[in-house]
């Protein structure tokens, strides 16, 4: 069977699986190098392309990133409305488990702070969808009011700040930061104690 573009459905599947070697690839790069010192020769090189041949797949360097930031999303999707505080604790651990991908992660996050970064109307829009979504948590979780008496509304800046900035300590020194415990703690002092 061909479909509109002229291609099979087995061709399909292999274009789908280059992609997401290519994706991989991007990612190991960007992790080593950040993305500014990433070129697309380096990611095609990686997975024994030409730089043409990559180009047939993602035609600039800023579309390979967007993938590499989706991909990375899907990695920890759930669902808007179902982010539970409980499960906050586990994708803390979960992230503890795959530091290439949160150096990856945390350095395109750094560098998109700078008008011109591609990434950064991603980042800007991510953000207010993170913290949209924590709030509707704290809301589950606390009602209007948590024991501080804050809103969920300005806990959520909160709660990621301290998720990211853990993941960044942790990053710069693993054995003096246990990521995941800091953040149980930060939960029973968001609690007041009563997690």
């Amino acid at each position: 069977m061909s479909y509109g573009d002229g291609m099979s459905a087995r061709e399909r599947v292999r274009s789908e699986e280059r992609r997401a070697e290519i994706v991989r690839a991007a990612l190991e790069v960007i992790a080593e190098r950040g993305y500014r010192g990433t070129s697309l020769a380096a990611v095609a090189e990686r997975v024994g392309l030409t730089q043409q041949g990559l180009l047939h797949h993602f035609p600039t360097k800023d579309a390979l990133l967007v993938a590499v930031l989706r991909e990375r999303d899907q990695w920890d999707a759930v669902p808007e409305s179902r982010w539970r505080v409980d499960l906050l604790a586990q994708l803390v651990e979960y992230n503890a488990m795959r530091p290439g991908i949160i150096q990856t992660f945390s350095a395109l996050l750094g560098e998109s702070v700078t008008e011109e970064h591609p990434a950064r109307a991603y980042f800007t829009e991510r953000y207010t969808r993170v913290r949209a979504s924590m709030a509707t948590a704290l809301r589950a979780e606390y009602g209007e009011r948590l024991p501080s008496g804050l809103t969920p509304e300005r806990a959520a800046p909160l709660l990621v700040a301290v998720m990211d900035g853990l993941q960044y300590q942790w990053l710069l020194d693993p054995e003096s930061v246990d990521m995941p415990a800091a953040f149980r703690d930060f939960l029973e002092v968001l609690g007041d104690g009563e997690g």
